[in-house]
């Protein structure tokens, strides 16, 4: 679907098939008796028939709008499953916006699985399901805290790079860094394209927030959380750039301007979050949370948050949504969690050796060229064994 559904570095040697979409995506295609995107009369009673069936057999999957990532240029709010009213009329009145969102929506999903290549759990994106990432998502866990929180992170990202670019009818660079400031070198001009983070983080909040706060649960209220957390982590990075006036670069004049950071900064920030996401329980009045180990320290608005458990995501578990980790690479000789003996959960591992080729013997030829050879080499590919056949039933 994205194009990205293996995580990087860590290819399955095994494949598998999608999940089948659950029963809220499809139901924006019946309307007022008629099957519209099923083409001829004679086929739409075939067709209606077909997708009543699917929507009875089929689980419920709460779908997203991250499924915005997988139609490209191809928008058309009506058909994006998922939306809620708000988010429906910010497509119809944003569609620039709403292309922004989709080619970010790559992005983060890239640094998801990049920030997880090594762990048995690597962000796998599921092809031809409007939910993108499955039922891994339901629970309240540490990796859906994560997911929410790059999400978020990477709209606001998508939209105010986008404005800074001038792709966006609504915005462009940032209308309050004019004039004369100061920092700890000196006084500046503002000048250059300052990107209008606000905006971003604005717009992102009125889109994203949305769906969560049509319901008041707990679950909302820590995605609620968690995608304001994804939120700040963009701007907590922003960047004073200046360039220098003067003679010979003397930098006696500077402009300057604020432009966001690399969105790997994001990642590894909200990747340490991750590993120090804290456990919650939602207070009385459900306004907030307790920490549920009162042992722990409480939680700020800048920690990740979660109510349950993770699953050890080793076995394929549809119930869980875990893929499980049969077929994934490992290192052998790591300590880690990419280690053959974490990655494989002490199942053992297969060893296939592969010819691999390679750039060798490179020379600098004046001017100005890098020469190299083609050199062959055979490299120890390790892969996780598979689960004893009775062993993956209990899990199925």
């Amino acid at each position: 679907m994205f194009g990205i559904s293996e995580a990087l570095g860590s290819p399955r040697i095994l494949s598998r098939s999608a999940a089948v979409p659950g029963r809220s995506g499809l139901r924006h295609i019946i309307k007022n008796g008629t099957c519209s995107p099923c083409g001829t009369r004679a086929s739409s009673r075939l067709c209606c028939a077909f997708i009543f069936l699917i929507l009875i057999l089929t689980p419920r999957v709460d779908s997203s709008w991250w499924f915005i990532g997988a139609l490209g240029a191809r928008v058309i709010c009506d058909n994006i499953p998922g939306l809620v009213n708000k988010q429906r009329q910010l497509c119809q009145r944003y569609p620039d916006i709403m292309q922004s969102i989709g080619g970010g929506a790559k992005e983060w999903i890239r640094e998801c699985q990049h920030q997880f290549r090594h762990h048995r759990w690597n962000c796998s994106a599921l092809e031809r399901d409007h939910t993108v990432f499955g039922r891994v998502m339901q629970r309240s866990s540490r990796e859906a805290a994560f997911v929410y929180a790059i999400s978020s992170a990477g709209v606001v990202f998508a939209i105010t790079r986008a404005c800074s670019q001038g792709e966006l009818k609504t915005c462009n660079c940032d209308p309050h860094k004019r004039g004369r400031d100061r920092d700890e070198r000196g006084e500046f001009d503002w000048g250059g394209c300052s990107d209008n983070i606000n905006y971003g983080i604005k717009f992102a909040k009125a889109f994203v927030d949305a769906k969560e706060r049509t319901v008041k649960d707990a679950r909302a209220l820590m995605n609620l959380h968690n995608n304001r957390c994804g939120r700040m982590a963009v701007k907590r990075f922003m960047k004073l750039e200046c360039k220098c006036h003067g003679v010979s670069g003397s930098c006696t004049l500077r402009t300057c301007w604020l432009a966001m950071s690399d969105f790997r900064k994001t990642g590894d920030f909200l990747r340490k979050k991750y590993n120090g996401a804290i456990e919650v329980i939602v207070n009385q009045d459900k306004t907030g949370f307790t920490v549920a180990n009162k042992d722990f320290r409480k939680a700020t608005k800048n920690d990740l948050v979660y109510f349950e458990n993770s699953p050890d995501y080793c076995l394929v578990d549809k119930a869980a949504g875990s893929l499980g980790t049969a077929g994934r690479v490992c290192n052998k000789t790591s300590r880690g969690t990419d280690s053959c003996e974490i990655m494989c959960c002490g199942r053992g591992y297969d060893t296939t050796r592969v010819k691999r080729i390679t750039k060798c013997e490179c020379k600098f030829k004046w001017c100005c060229a890098v020469e190299c050879k083609d050199c062959e080499e055979a490299v120890d590919i390790h892969t996780c064994k598979a689960p004893k056949r009775a062993e993956w039933l209990d899990q199925t």
